[in-house]
């Protein structure tokens, strides 16, 4: 992808979003000051109303405060922090599942996301449907998905169900389906939230297999959350700690570690 890249800027208040797929850019991803606020209402039915009046109460919570981070092209970056801590609301504003309320986000690279693996898909279409499916969601021509669908189809390893309606597979075949797509489409960021415990414990070891063959051969960025240290210094070589949705140490992946686990 050329330096000339068409970049997309969305702009909401006091927010900038930045995406392209410019990877001749030295940055993959970069946080300038973010906060998401999110509004807390008593029930489902104060939020309803609040679509309509400006006078229903609530409380609000920032996810991300003041969050700060650049992680460069073809660096692994681990997340690390306690549950709440910001680290999955970062990895949905950089997929752009969510925006930020302030602050800046850039993006440059095409992003392919290992967080809720069975998200998007249609359960009264087949699993191979689903696939054509988002192979042209991802704008795949057709030689492309010729090619990948065959090596998707085998590492989900779902056989005859393949061509079965996806509301018949469990949550396991879901998510073996969606990390199969997820990992194939040779991306160059790749974003991982706790999603290598997919399946049993010989489908669970294909997949760290999977993101470290994807490492190694090609140049891809990654962004990692896990609560397992061993994993994270497995596969990243370097560290942020965050804290109440501010980043609190950056460093090796070692000192990051050391410096979350003394916490």
């Amino acid at each position: 992808m050329s330096s000339k890249a068409v970049s997309t800027v969305t702009r909401l208040g006091e927010a900038t979003v930045i995406r392209d797929e410019d990877v001749s850019n030295p940055i993959a991803i970069r946080f300038d000051h973010v906060r998401k606020t999110y509004k807390l209402f008593k029930n489902d039915r104060q939020r309803l109303l609040a679509t309509f009046s400006k006078r229903v109460k609530y409380d609000t919570i920032n996810a991300n405060d003041d969050l700060s981070f650049i992680c460069r092209r073809g660096e692994s970056l681990a997340l690390l922090g306690d549950n709440g801590a910001g680290k999955s609301t970062a990895l949905k504003m950089i997929t752009g599942v969510c925006f930020p309320t302030s602050g800046s986000v850039e993006v440059h690279g095409r992003v392919s996301a290992l967080l809720e693996l069975s998200a998007g898909f249609d359960a009264k279409l087949s699993g191979m449907e689903n696939i054509q499916m988002r192979c042209q969601l991802w704008g795949l021509s057709k030689e492309e998905s010729e090619e990948l669908i065959p090596e998707i189809v085998e590492f989900s390893e779902l056989g005859r169900y393949i061509d079965q309606p996806l509301r018949t597979y469990s949550s396991g075949m879901k998510a073996r389906l969606g990390f199969a797509f997820a990992s194939s489409i040779r991306p160059d960021i790749l974003v991982v939230d706790e999603a290598l415990s997919v399946g049993d414990r010989k489908f669970s070891k294909k997949c760290r297999n999977k993101v470290r063959d994807i490492m190694a051969k090609e140049d891809v960025t990654v962004l990692f959350v896990t609560h397992s240290t061993n994993m994270a210094k497995e596969f990243c070589q370097n560290g942020i700690v965050i804290q109440r949705g501010h980043a609190v140490f950056s460093g090796t992946i070692g000192d990051a570690i050391d410096f979350y686990t003394k916490q």
